[in-house]
């Protein structure tokens, strides 16, 4: 597709009037809106001002261009403007915006990169930029761009190809050095586009061939090959991000901000084969970034329940079939694993569950300290998870759960990153052993010894927690029934919820066999509202959560109505301080009318699958649904707006 593609004399305005930044958006929004292709004029408009609140998406020389991905938008579009007087749009060189383009994108499919991508080598070129502003009326704005784009990318029926100054590798030449780049910018679009093309246009210029790998949002593009690579004399690595330089052992590598690709593509091109020689460690090398702690710190968090995910979803729909296709009448206690089919699918789905949290903390480590983090960090989530202690190092009742998983993954990450710096000082001679036999020895050692430091103190507040329990179990039913349901979602297989689980089991086993627990029920209403007010909540609240959430949520109706937590634990990992008190109020709020209602429950889990054999079904679906609903409300409420 090319840029005349989405660009129609209908939405571009020549020589308009904007007093600042917001009314220029306005404009271009109300140009979108008229051609038909927004559903909600507003709610593009919003997501064009949280794109543009991450970082300005003006560019240099007047020029900006706003984009934003929307469910609003129902097809790719593009708008364009020209301003008479420029406004401050937030750019790198200070000066005022006047020439404006302004991409709609759907949210399926990365289209809108490949055109922004096709659009920001365009305007690297001033002279395509001063026809745009001498064109004298939409028509020909239009035909100056059509031009320009097939001088460069071909025709339209040759478009496909990939254009030979960009895509074409050039031939290694004995008088000029053959020069490698990688462009990559936080975003991963305007000037990762625009470092490119200046290197390879300058490149040209000078005589001295240039190849350009991008980093942008849409993938890497233009990628260098390993036969490239080998027979190079430089290579620069132009970015604002992390880029894995692995493959770059060997050779020289000048490492410069994207800026200065842009910038200074003529000395860059010049200094890179006299660029200090990389040798790699085994590691990526983390760029510096002008990114919050705390934004850091999420990134990390998140890679973590990212590779988390699959686990739980993945055994957590096994565990319900294995629910499904069981006879609960057989043995109570037992359920889910009575017939030898039932047996088969929750096993494997307790292997998943079994995995889930030793990825988590692994992958956050990963984050923080690359490979070298990864198997600490796991290690240290199977230890919290087992509950080891420096007197039962094989683990026991004690179980530090997915509050573990996150310490020992943040905690062996850091652990990591220190240990590098420290192995800095170590003589060149002892650069091969580091990530082979120093990293994972010593990392080992210290994480175990942290986690069974830790895992007493979890264990003491456990065993307090199961105490208390016991000292209430005599004082007010609904209060208790508040108390264990609300501890079932604090912490979601940690040491509350555990506590919460094993006092509902204790009351369960104390009584005759078929003989139901009100305390057992109000733990299980516990455990099953989180995952289904978060899935309410993803349904009735969208703008609260991202795609990706969006339709994970749903999954968490299954996992709720089989009694399965866990299936909360990403939200609840991802955001904890908006997720778990909506969860906890919800649950407690399910377990007091559970207990008002003398709902009683015969099995230890199982969910709607033993609704059948309960004390008063009817008041324990009242129960779920108000709990669940209260819980929705919550987090529709506490949770920040997402686009």
């Amino acid at each position: 597709m090319r840029i005349v593609d989405l660009l129609s004399q209908d939405k571009i305005a020549l020589g308009a009037v904007a007093a600042d930044k917001e009314a220029a958006i306005d404009l271009l929004v109300g140009l979108q809106d008229k051609s038909g292709c927004l559903t909600d004029k507003e709610a593009y408009k919003k997501a064009i001002l949280a794109r543009e609140a991450q970082s300005s998406t003006a560019i240099e020389a007047g020029i900006a261009v706003p984009h934003a991905k929307s469910d609003c938008v129902k097809a790719p579009s593009l708008a364009a403007c020209t301003l008479k007087e420029g406004v401050d749009y937030g750019a790198m060189d200070g000066q005022p915006s006047d020439l404006f383009f302004m991409i709609a994108a759907p949210m399926d499919g990365d289209l809108h990169l490949e055109i922004l991508s096709h659009l920001m080598v365009l305007l690297m070129d001033p002279a395509f930029v001063g026809e745009l502003h001498a064109a004298p009326d939409a028509k020909t704005f239009l035909e100056v761009i059509d031009r320009y784009e097939t001088a460069k990318y071909g025709a339209p029926e040759t478009q496909a190809a990939p254009a030979p100054a960009a895509e074409a590798p050039a031939q290694k030449s004995e008088a000029s050095p053959r020069i490698l780049a990688v462009t990559a910018c936080p975003t991963g679009i305007a000037h990762t586009y625009m470092a490119a093309e200046a290197l390879e246009k300058k490149g040209k210029e000078i005589g001295i061939p240039v190849k350009a790998e991008t980093q942008g949002s849409g993938g890497a593009k233009n990628i260098l090959t390993q036969a490239e690579i080998d027979a190079c004399d430089g290579i620069i690595i132009a970015a604002d991000k992390e880029v894995d330089l692995a493959r770059f052992d060997g050779k020289h590598v000048l490492r410069v901000p994207v800026s200065d690709g842009i910038h200074k593509p003529e000395e860059l091109i010049r200094q890179a084969p006299e660029a200090p020689i990389y040798h790699h460690t085994g590691e990526t090398v983390h760029e510096e970034t002008n990114e919050s702690i705390g934004r850091k710190l999420y990134k990390q968090l998140m890679n973590g329940v990212s590779h988390m995910l699959p686990f739980v979803i993945g055994g957590g729909i096994l565990i319900a079939l294995a629910f499904l296709l069981d006879d609960p009448s057989i043995d109570y206690a037992n359920f889910g694993t009575n017939t030898p089919i039932a047996a088969w699918f929750k096993n494997i789905g307790n292997v998943a569950f079994n995995f889930m949290l030793p990825i988590l903390a692994g992958y956050i480590a990963m984050a923080i300290a690359d490979r070298p983090g990864l198997m600490v960090g796991f290690v240290g989530g199977a230890l919290a998870v087992s509950g080891a202690t420096f007197t039962s190092p094989a683990g026991g009742a004690v179980s530090a759960g997915f509050l573990g998983a996150l310490i020992a993954g943040f905690a062996g990450g850091y652990l990591m990153l220190g240990m590098r710096k420290v192995c800095d000082k170590l003589p060149r001679a002892l650069e091969g052993l580091k990530p082979i036999l120093i990293y994972p020895v010593v990392g080992l050692l210290i994480i175990g010894l942290f986690m069974c430091l830790i895992n007493p103190i979890v264990g003491a507040i456990n065993t307090a927690l199961y105490s208390g329990l016991e000292a209430m179990g005599e004082g007010s039913k609904i209060v208790l029934g508040i108390v264990l349901a609300g501890m079932m979602a604090v912490d979601m297989g940690g040491p509350f919820n555990k506590a919460a689980y094993v006092f509902g089991t204790s009351t369960l086993a104390a009584m005759a066999a078929g003989q139901g627990s009100d305390i057992m029920a109000a733990v299980m209403i516990g455990g099953m509202v989180p995952p289904i007010a978060i899935a309410l909540a993803t349904t009735f609240f969208k703008n609260r959560f991202t795609a990706d959430e969006r339709k994970s949520g749903v999954v968490n109706y299954i996992m709720g109505l089989c009694f399965i937590t866990e299936g909360a634990i990403p939200f609840a990992a991802g955001d904890p301080l908006h997720v778990l008190p909506a969860c906890i109020v919800g649950s407690g709020v399910a377990g007091a009318l559970s207990m008002a209602f003398g709902c009683a429950l015969p099995a230890p889990h199982g969910g709607i699958f033993v609704f059948p054999v309960m004390t008063n079904v009817g008041g324990y679906l009242v129960a779920l649904v108000v709990g669940s609903l209260v819980g929705m409300v919550l987090l529709g409420i506490l949770k920040k707006k997402k686009v």
